[in-house]
């Protein structure tokens, strides 16, 4: 008969199954159907656990802390060598067709290469204690409020923002310290110590030489952008650096997810059927409108309380180890005080009693720990210059333009639209007034002729209902000015801008 789990196999159970939300998000994104998904989502699941005990043993059975990413970032990696494997094994059709590309190539190829060519932010991440990292990706990536990661870290969220503040410090400097040590040419040897000084600086203004070399060079541009922490690119830098493939994406998903009250879970470690009842009508974001029944998560859950987590538990020891030169801030023998105790001005988060993240709403529209702004498009009549619009009396959709990040010469965006006709395919235009450029689109390809975008439906979110929504997200570039697009139109029709 085998052994019941233990209160500390719960607990790790809990605390996994708040990353399947997160994980399935991903493997919608690397596939092409909602079968593929979950079946990738699950694969990986399994495979990160195995990783993530097999760390724990070896850092057990050596003494010494071994390095690795904290669970979200480490599943979400289990993804994509699981993506990596299914291509190798012949099931390769069943993933997107330009994640295949990308497994093909060389950007693939330098997450599973020599550690000193890796990404920097992905050894950056890895550097921190594990506690740290938590506290960065779940703040920075997943979008999520302050004072919740604070509960679920058992932080005091009164000093919450001062930790993660030095967080930040501390990733930078284990980046800086990482892009001394990679193998570099003598051109970008010169650049270094000047990248260094100016990015930590948020006034300094950058040299066109040094512009230019980072336009030209994939590797020192990555280090810009774990290096400056203003501007707010520090997000992207995250998930580009970290996930790869699709990472940009994948953050844009989250954010969307936190605003919704959809991401995140309980703070308290519990498997608690209440909240498993509340999951099971609470539909998951994702492309092709996943709706994921609360029993497949209690189900990996339990797989997960059946499995001794190696390090795990020791009670977060291995959580506490490692660098000298602070302790971990999310230490897990910190008692979390009662929101009695938060200080005033905090975002509110759930208590343990009420409905969590997934089923609640988010109470302030922008997490702490972020530089995300928000801009609304005017609603403007388009000159002659530009394409004319429909003659219709009445628009047929209205769009929302929302600046996700901006940072020096760059800047995430999104463009929402709410059709009131049903549609089969759509095809979205609008025009730039400050010769932005698209590098960047996903849920969408897109067409740039001049200042005018057409974005193209992918295949899988062609179809719209009446009085429903679809989006893409994209990453531009622009120089003088970034002012909202206006003359948008959907398949030729004219549409009015949320203001």
């Amino acid at each position: 008969m085998p052994d019941l789990p233990t209160p500390q196999d719960a607990a790790e159970a809990a605390l996994f199954s708040e990353c399947w939300d997160a994980v399935l998000s991903y493997a919608d994104l690397c596939t092409s159907g909602s079968a593929a998904a979950t079946q990738l989502a699950t694969e990986a699941f399994t495979h990160g656990i195995h990783e993530a005990r097999a760390v724990g043993v070896r850092s057990k059975n050596t003494g010494r802390r071994t390095p690795r990413l904290p669970r979200i970032p480490l599943l979400l990696n289990s993804v994509r060598t699981t993506a990596a494997a299914w291509e190798t094994h012949g099931q390769g059709p069943r993933l997107d067709p330009d994640l295949r590309l990308w497994l093909n190539s060389e950007k693939a190829a330098r997450y599973t290469g020599p550690p000193l060519h890796r990404p920097i932010a992905l050894r950056g991440l890895r550097d921190l204690q594990e506690a740290d990292a938590a506290l960065l990706w779940l703040v920075e990536v997943e979008a999520l409020p302050l004072p919740a990661v604070a509960r679920r870290l058992g932080l005091d969220p009164v000093a919450a923002a001062e930790e993660l503040g030095q967080v930040r410090a501390l990733f930078r400097d284990r980046c800086h310290r990482n892009h001394l040590d990679t193998p570099m040419d003598t051109n970008c040897r010169s650049y270094a110590r000047l990248l260094d000084a100016v990015t930590r600086s948020p006034g300094a203004a950058t040299p066109d030489d040094l512009s230019q070399h980072l336009a030209r060079c994939v590797e020192c541009a990555e280090a810009a952008g774990c290096l400056r922490l203003h501007g707010g690119g520090l997000p992207a830098a995250l998930a580009g650096g970290v996930i790869g493939w699709g990472g940009l994406a994948y953050l844009e998903r989250r954010r969307r997810a936190a605003e919704a009250g959809l991401a995140g879970g309980r703070t308290d470690a519990a498997v608690d059927t209440g909240i498993a009842e509340a999951k099971a009508d609470a539909p998951r974001i994702g492309r092709t409108g996943l709706l994921v029944a609360a029993v497949i998560v209690s189900g990996l859950a339990l797989t997960v309380s059946l499995m001794p987590f190696g390090a795990g538990n020791d009670g977060g020891a291995e959580a506490r180890g490692g660098s000298a030169d602070r302790q971990p801030v999310a230490d897990p023998g910190v008692v979390s005080p009662s929101a009695t105790n938060r200080g005033a001005g905090s975002l509110v988060s759930p208590e343990p009693g009420a409905p969590s993240a997934e089923t609640g709403s988010k109470s302030d529209p922008e997490p702490q720990g972020t530089s995300s702004s928000s801009a609304r498009a005017a609603d403007k009549t388009p000159d002659s210059s530009k394409p004319a619009d429909s003659t219709k009396s009445a628009a047929s959709c209205e769009v929302t333009y929302d600046i996700v990040s901006e940072w020096p010469d760059g800047f995430q965006a999104t463009v929402t639209v709410t059709s009131v006709e049903a549609l089969d395919s759509w095809q979205i235009a609008w025009t730039f007034d400050d010769g932005q450029r698209v590098s960047q689109m996903w849920d969408g390809t897109y067409d740039q002729h001049g200042s005018r975008v057409t974005a193209t439906a992918a295949d899988y979110n062609k179809s719209v209902a009446a009085g429903g929504s679809f989006a893409v997200g994209f990453n531009g570039t622009w120089q003088d000015g970034n002012s909202a697009p206006d003359a948008f139109t959907v398949n030729g029709d004219r549409c009015t801008t949320a203001h």
